[in-house]
Formats: C-alpha cells, sequence, structure tokens
C-alpha cells in the first residue's frame, strides 16, 4: 500500500477516536452543543480520510506524486485545526469564528487539490531511468 494511502488511514482513525470521544462527553454531559465538531471529526476526518487513502491504495502512481502529499498536509491541517476550533465556537467561545473560518477554506483547499488528482492523467509520477543493454 502507498505511504500516502497508509498515513491516511492512521490519521482517519484519529479522526474517528476524537469523534466518538466528543459523542461520548456530549452524551454523558447532555450537553449536545457541539454536534457540529462531532459531526465534522466523523465526516471530514474519518470518512473523508479513509476514503481518499482508499482512492490512493487503488491508485499508486498518483499516490506517489508530490502534489498528494501537498493535498495530504494541506486537508490534514484545515481538518485539525477546523475541529477543536468548530468545538469552542459551538461551546460558547466566539472568538473561534475566523479561525473556524480560516481552516473551512483551508480543508477546502486540500479538497480542490484532491480534485486536480483525481481528474489528472494516471501517468507514473517516478519514471525510472532504464539503462541501455550491454
Amino acid at each position: 500500500m502507498p505511504r500516502i494511502a497508509n498515513l491516511y488511514f492512521k490519521t482517519a482513525i484519529i479522526f474517528l477516536i476524537l469523534g466518538i470521544s466528543i459523542g461520548l462527553h456530549m452524551s454523558i454531559s447532555g450537553n449536545h452543543a457541539a454536534t457540529g465538531a462531532h459531526a465534522h471529526a466523523n465526516l471530514l476526518g474519518w470518512v473523508t480520510m479513509a476514503i481518499f487513502g482508499g482512492y490512493h491504495a487503488l491508485n499508486p502512481q498518483k499516490a506517489a506524486r508530490r502534489l498528494a502529499t501537498i493535498q495530504y498536509a494541506v486537508y490534514t491541517f484545515g481538518v485539525a485545526v477546523l475541529i477543536p476550533s468548530l468545538y469552542l465556537l459551538l461551546s460558547g467561545n466566539a472568538a473561534m469564528e475566523p479561525i473556524v473560518a480560516v481552516s473551512s477554506l483551508i480543508a477546502f483547499a486540500g479538497v480542490l487539490l484532491f480534485a486536480v488528482i483525481i481528474f489528472s492523467n494516471s501517468e507514473a509520477a517516478v519514471t525510472t531511468a532504464t539503462s541501455p543493454a550491454r
């Protein structure tokens, strides 16, 4: 499995654990104000990242491209900042709104980069030079 696919699956499971933890906290406390952060952790973190990982596992030529690593970094950074800032915003900290907005745009940029990966041709990213026969 390509390295980037593995990274996506590992990151996805971390977001699933976070999403379930937020859900458990809401259930135990009876305060469901952070439902949006719980949903974002599960959908943008767990589900979307697992789908990205699956795509790269099925397309190793595209996974080997530098763009795949850049896209992973951009998307992961956006989601990793979005979820806690959204949690804080929904918990009553209005100062988090600009951070939620910017991190949402960063995550969206990561999605757009993934679209570029999907719509690009599937030629191998790394070509190996063949040495002439001796």
